[in-house]
């Protein structure tokens, strides 16, 4: 059976998860990649590096924000949402890093002795931005 999620459904797949697909357009090209993120009911949170991701963000905040939970082919849902980036910085930016970090561990199951999955202890910049979620549409596919 195919059908439409319900809000509350929705809210649950974003809610549940941490690996979401962002889709950009920008300059003549759509890039759609893989991201960790958070979810707080309005925002997106996440971070990036300097890269493409980034530089077509910056050209064109516009985005389409993807989520999928796959038990097989023929037991899926999946979240399609709009929205606006926005780049953090400041206070901001470390509250949503946080968030970021707590909910990465959480998927982890807390945080393995000796490890750190905190962005920050990397060597390249990072970028920590949120996408205000305007609009959701969610399917589903159930084996009878």
């Amino acid at each position: 059976m195919l059908g439409e999620l319900t809000k509350s459904e929705i809210e649950t797949v974003l809610y549940d998860n941490a690996i979401g697909r962002i889709g950009c357009h920008a300059y003549g090209q759509t890039y759609v990649v893989p991201i960790t993120y958070a979810y707080d009911g309005t925002y997106v949170y996440a971070h990036t590096g300097v890269g493409m991701k980034l530089h077509m963000l910056r050209g064109n905040p516009r985005v389409c924000f993807e989520v999928d939970v796959m038990d097989d082919l023929a037991n899926w849902q999946s979240v399609i949402a709009w929205g606006t980036f926005e780049e953090l910085h400041g206070p901001a930016s470390q509250e949503a890093l946080a968030l970021l970090v707590d909910r990465i561990e959480s998927k982890l199951g807390g945080r393995p002795p000796g490890a750190s999955v905190h962005p920050h202890n990397a060597m390249v910049p990072i970028v920590v931005y949120r996408v205000r979620l305007e609009r959701k549409t969610g399917r589903f596919e159930r084996r009878l």
